[in-house]
């Protein structure tokens, strides 16, 4: 038993944050779209190049909305790897949607872009592409396959903040995208999440469904002279406290996910012999994809394998997890979906599949302590 214990996650403050947070109260505007909002929105809307960034409560809400957006409705399918976590689909079910379940690559774990024309029928309304560890899936066939098809493209970039694709932002590519803040993520803001619109014809209604489904974000530019109801929407800004609090982390973002990437290549480096040993396969990053370093993950030879490694490295003191039980599978995708096929390497990667502490702040002692724990419990 070590000493040290090494969680899984740990929450890491910039600096900056209370100083905006108290500049926030002092500013009499709690209630969101205040200054800091607007400082997020147009850092993400530069970083990224989308058309318009709106700060949500979660990435659940941006998924949400963009599920509005997308005009899903009853009995529309959305196509979907089953490697991802239930907001994902829900987005869609809460639709009255059916999501349709596809197998992943065995390299980025992402959705198999060759199933996407199969699945495609006539109640297909939208393909929802989840960016896996921050690794971008592939994109250019993806959006061929839709633009031939005329349905829609949402990026789930919960995790893919600060990556690209062939030199493209990922967020920037697909009609709409959903990030998240949330506290796992490498620019956190504890709970939180954007909507990245890049068609401009839906800019104005992705203000509205943000705003309770009234135009109040066009009278306070002074282009209506009441607001009203006028679409369907819910709540889904978040504070202006959030906001102050993200604004701090998003100044550096840079720095953040530098520093995340050098704790990644310390794991690449160290795990290579147990590699080469046929001990687990380390993660890969295709040529035409810059990630952000949100995750190390393992997969370990056998299914059999995972659950023994992870109680030994959990009683080391070394807080190792697993990942997603496929959503095609769980009690909900069998009511709510359907699959295509029997997904195989979905189901045999989720069942292998070991995620490693990573965070701001690990040492390099650290990186040796979880790959020694690692070693020793294979």
């Amino acid at each position: 038993m070590t000493g040290h214990r090494i969680p899984f996650n740990k929450p890491y403050a910039v600096g900056r944050e209370f100083d905006y947070i108290r500049q926030a109260i002092a500013s009499g505007h709690l209630s969101g779209d205040g200054a800091f909002s607007r400082r997020c929105h147009a850092w993400l809307e530069r970083r990224v190049g989308c058309r318009r960034a709106l700060l949500t409560h979660s990435c659940t809400a941006a998924l949400e909305m963009a599920a509005i957006l997308a005009d899903i409705r009853r009995g529309d399918e959305v196509i979907m790897p089953s490697f991802t976590f239930a907001s994902t689909a829900n987005a869609v079910v809460l639709r009255g949607g059916v999501p349709v379940f596809l197998d992943i690559r065995e390299d980025t774990l992402n959705v198999d872009e060759t199933q996407v024309a199969g699945a495609i029928g006539p109640r297909t309304k939208a393909i929802l592409v989840v960016h896996y560890a921050g690794v971008g899936a592939e994109m250019d066939r993806i959006m061929a396959r839709a633009e031939t098809a005329g349905i829609q493209v949402i990026e789930d970039a919960a995790q893919a903040l600060m990556s690209s694709y062939k030199s493209r932002p990922l967020g920037s590519i697909g009609h709409m995208a959903a990030v998240s803040f949330h506290e796992t993520k490498n620019v956190s803001a504890g709970e939180g999440g954007a909507i990245l619109i890049n068609d401009p014809a839906r800019v104005m209604r992705a203000e509205i469904i943000r705003e309770k489904g009234t135009n109040r974000s066009q009278f306070f530019r002074g282009e209506v002279d009441k607001y009203t109801w006028v679409d369907l929407g819910s709540s889904y800004l978040p504070s202006e406290i959030t906001a102050a609090f993200l604004w701090a982390q998003l100044e550096q973002a840079e720095m953040l996910t530098k520093t995340r990437l050098g704790t990644w290549e310390l794991y690449h480096a160290g795990l290579a012999a147990l590699e080469q040993r046929g001990d687990l396969r380390r993660p890969i990053i295709p040529a035409e994809c810059a990630h952000n370093a949100h995750m190390y993950y393992v997969l370990v030879a056998e299914a059999r394998l995972r659950k023994t490694v992870l109680g030994r490295m959990n009683a080391e003191g070394v807080n190792a997890v697993f990942h997603y039980v496929p959503l095609h599978s769980s009690p909900a995708g069998r009511a709510y979906g359907r699959a295509v096929g029997d997904l195989p390497r979905t189901v045999d990667i989720s069942e292998r599949l070991i995620r490693l502490p990573l965070w701001i702040g690990m040492t390099e002692a650290d990186v040796g302590t979880v790959i020694d724990a690692l070693t020793r419990a294979l």
